[in-house]
C-alpha cells in the first residue's frame, strides 16, 4: 500500500495510455496532453485501455520516479470527469490511495475482487 500526503497534487490522465511508454514518453504526455510541468512535484497517473495497469510519474527534485502496477485480477475503477470532458482530472491524494487499493471511487465501496476471505 502506498501512502500519499495531503498537500500532494495528483493528476489522472483520463484517456488510455500506451503502457510501453517510459520516462521520456510519459513526460511528453504530461507536457503536451496534460499541459502540466512534470517538475512541479505532482504525481501523474496513466492507465491502459483495459484498466488493468497503471503508471505513476513523479519528480522528487533530483530525478524522475516511475511506479508501475499490474493487477492480477479485475480492473481499476478509473475516475471520470463530472462534466464528461477534459483530458485530466485532479484527485485528492487519499482518492489515489483508494484507487490503487481497489476502492470503487464511484460508489465508495471495496470492489469484490479485493474482498478478503
Amino acid at each position: 500500500m502506498l501512502s500519499f500526503t495531503g498537500g500532494l497534487k495528483v493528476f489522472v490522465a483520463l484517456e488510455p495510455c500506451d503502457m510501453r511508454k517510459g520516462f521520456n514518453g510519459l513526460q511528453a504526455l504530461v507536457d503536451e496532453r496534460l499541459k502540466e510541468e512534470v517538475r512541479s512535484g505532482a504525481l501523474f497517473v496513466f492507465g491502459n485501455r483495459a484498466r488493468t495497469r497503471l503508471k505513476i510519474l513523479y519528480f522528487d527534485g533530483t530525478g524522475l520516479w516511475l511506479l508501475n502496477k499490474r493487477l492480477e485480477r479485475g480492473t481499476f475503477s478509473w475516475p471520470k470527469s463530472a462534466d464528461g470532458g477534459g483530458v485530466k482530472l485532479r484527485l485528492a491524494p487519499e482518492a489515489l490511495a483508494m484507487l490503487t487499493d481497489g476502492v470503487d471511487l464511484r460508489n465508495g465501496r471495496l470492489r469484490a475482487w479485493y474482498e478478503r476471505d
